[in-house]
């Protein structure tokens, strides 16, 4: 292979919740690859500022767009094209979860699992992902190329093990990972194989990559457990996802489009 393989040298990239854990690596590993990292996320200028090194910044611009909202995505990718000419490649890592704190019935049981709850998840994880889609594959056909990227989950593609949670049923508790997750991750799937073979005549290139936990200082009996169900023992890292990040956005990918990339440890091989 050519040593220009693995390289984004003047690429554009788009990067959705570039602020959050796993955004923050897709965007350092950008820049570090000579690529221009463009953040999309919900928070304000300034706090994007706190978040990297000065000799990262003049690499990075930011957008405050919420994702849920096709005309603030329009907007934003307007602006890019005015300032960079064009877009390369679309990373959709923006994703709601219900956090550790989540009211109780949020992690009750199925048959009461708050409606509201459903929708906001659904609203970020599919809606959001579709609609940046649509916008900046636009700017993808009329360019006739570009690479897109879904962020989904182990717990897309195969049922949460809810015994991992059992730490938090302690004095009779009810816990369950919720529903809205797994099901929305499972819709990145077929998105991605969709619009793989929509767009192919125009060479935009459509794949997933399918992340196992990553390590976030969670409880240790969260750990304890889910170590168990990893071939590999442990949890994944935030810097390893730089790997598989950057084989499917670069020509080291070239003739993929529609597939899954599992990157879980071995979790889906038991």
């Amino acid at each position: 292979m050519q040593n220009n393989t693995f390289s984004l040298n003047g690429k554009v990239v788009v990067i959705t919740g570039g602020l959050g854990q796993i955004g923050k690596v897709f965007v350092e590993t950008v820049v570090k690859h000579g690529g221009k990292a463009i953040i999309f996320d919900i928070f304000e200028k300034d706090y994007f500022k706190q978040e990297f090194d000065n000799s990262l910044i003049k690499s990075l611009a930011y957008f405050k767009v919420d994702i849920t909202n096709k005309s603030e995505i329009e907007n934003a990718v307007e602006k890019c094209i005015n300032e960079f000419d064009h877009i390369d490649v679309l990373i959709n890592n923006a994703g709601l979860d219900s956090p550790p704190d989540a009211p109780e019935e949020e992690v009750g049981p199925f048959e009461t699992y708050p409606e509201n709850s459903f929708d906001q998840v659904m609203n970020v994880n599919v809606k959001g992902t579709l609609l940046c889609c649509q916008v900046i594959g636009k700017v993808m056909r009329k360019q006739k190329k570009g690479i897109i990227l879904n962020i989904s989950s182990i717990y897309g593609m195969l049922s949460p093990r809810q015994d991992i949670y059992d730490f938090r049923r302690k004095d009779n508790k009810e816990y369950y990972k919720p529903v809205a997750y797994s099901i929305s991750k499972s819709a990145i799937f077929n998105l991605t194989r969709y619009l793989a073979t929509y767009w192919a005549k125009d060479k935009i290139r459509v794949n997933t990559l399918t992340l196992a936990g990553v390590f976030n200082d969670q409880p240790k009996e969260f750990i304890d457990e889910y170590k168990k169900h990893v071939p590999l023992g442990r949890m994944l890292q935030q810097e390893e996802i730089a790997g598989p990040m950057l084989f499917l956005t670069t020509d080291a990918s070239s003739y993929m489009t529609g597939s899954n990339l599992i990157y879980d440890g071995g979790w889906s091989a038991w």
